[in-house]
């Protein structure tokens, strides 16, 4: 049996809190993390249409890229939109949890699935994260030692280049002694206690620290767990640093006008289509990618060794005066097109490790639904 405590346990493994940007707000929005769960169900966005799909397809957890409570709000109360959204999914027992900019740093996560998609290898990222990491040194009872160690390793601890499952371990006696109100697992309140223990030390990415905490807890023995985590120097690998965007080379050299073609088959269709700006026969080997609005990047971008750079809701004079900088071309796609796809990786990651049923709900939630191009015959 799985619960939403679980969904976000997993979630938050694959995309940690601590990569979210400072302004964001992410994580568990509403639901009881204990209440159990049988399917989940993905989007890009909880809209009521979304939010009532949901119950009808019999899931009680929703999970969404961008947050429904982004920005601070007074009131929730039905009659409001987003307040009928969250009524709307508590009474009929719906969680509702969201992965954004956690996710767009991630490894794998937006962007990689972005950049897959098109055929571009997901390299560095375009504004890297300090990747930095954590020693971790934890007390426990030599019979529950391999059960602690495989709920951390379970949640991205102990890997160390290509292997996995990495830690060290030596014997020792524990002491303590319970006081009054105290739960002891072992031992007696008011008496000394003595346990041989081991202590188990390993090492683990700075923004998993969360999730091995919750892990640790859950799998320790002991009401109150001994442990330390030390923050390390660690020289940062940069083509696999978490970080905004990706950077990579493209599976088949071909001209801009082909590269953007392909970029309207690959990704879902919209009424804003795809739009590009730059020479239609000019060679693209080398390719930026930034899931949603990316036009913050268009500076650093242009620093970068790259012939293209992929992205969504592009503003006229930025583009323009990129451009006449000499920067690299640009394609500029529909805000929702360059996400949804993400839904099926997060889908995957769940559905593989938990025994639940995964569904993605496909409504098309970019606010665009007409287009017209007027052609000038010439």
């Amino acid at each position: 049996m799985s619960t939403v405590g679980n969904v976000r346990d997993i979630l938050e493994a694959a995309y940690p809190p601590e990569l979210a940007e400072s302004w964001d707000a992410v994580g568990l929005i509403c639901g009881d993390p204990a209440e159990t769960v049988h399917k989940v169900a993905f989007a890009l966005d909880c809209t009521q249409a979304v939010a009532e799909e949901a119950i009808a397809i019999g899931a009680q957890m929703l999970v969404v890229h961008h947050p429904l409570l982004l920005r601070g709000v007074t009131s929730v109360a039905a009659d409001t939109p987003k307040g009928r959204v969250i009524h709307t999914l508590i009474r009929n027992g719906v969680a509702l949890f969201a992965a954004h900019t956690n996710a767009d740093s991630a490894r794998p996560g937006v962007n990689d699935r972005l950049a897959e998609l098109l055929g571009v290898h997901p390299g560095r990222p375009i504004l890297p994260k300090p990747h930095t990491l954590d020693k971790w040194g934890v007390m426990v009872p030599s019979a529950d030692a391999p059960a602690v160690k495989a709920a951390v390793f379970a949640v991205g601890a102990g890997n160390i280049g290509e292997y996995a499952e990495c830690s060290f371990e030596y014997s020792g006696s524990g002491q303590f002694r319970p006081l009054q109100g105290a739960n002891p697992a072992i031992g007696t309140v008011g008496e000394l206690e003595y346990v041989d223990e081991l202590r188990v030390e390993f090492i683990a990415p700075t923004p998993a620290r969360r999730a091995i905490e919750r892990a640790l807890r859950q799998a320790h023995p002991y009401e109150e767990p001994a442990f330390d985590i030390v923050r390390l120097e660690n020289t940062v690998d940069i083509e696999n640093a978490y970080g905004l965007g990706r950077v990579g080379e493209l599976d088949t050299p071909m001209p801009l006008r082909d590269f953007v073609a392909r970029v309207a088959e690959r990704l879902p269709a919209t009424e804003w289509g795809i739009r590009a700006a730059g020479d239609p026969e000019m060679i693209v080997r080398r390719v930026a990618v930034s899931s949603g609005s990316g036009d913050s990047f268009l500076e650093r971008v242009s620093g970068l060794d790259i012939d293209v750079y992929v992205t969504s809701d592009l503003r006229h004079h930025p583009v323009d005066e990129h451009l006449r900088a000499g920067g690299p071309a640009i394609i500029d796609t529909a805000h929702w097109a360059s996400e949804f796809p993400w839904c099926e990786q997060a889908a995957g990651i769940v559905g593989e490790q938990l025994d639940v049923a995964v569904e993605m709900i496909d409504i098309r939630t970019d606010p665009w639904t007409l287009a017209a191009c007027k052609i000038n015959n010439l």
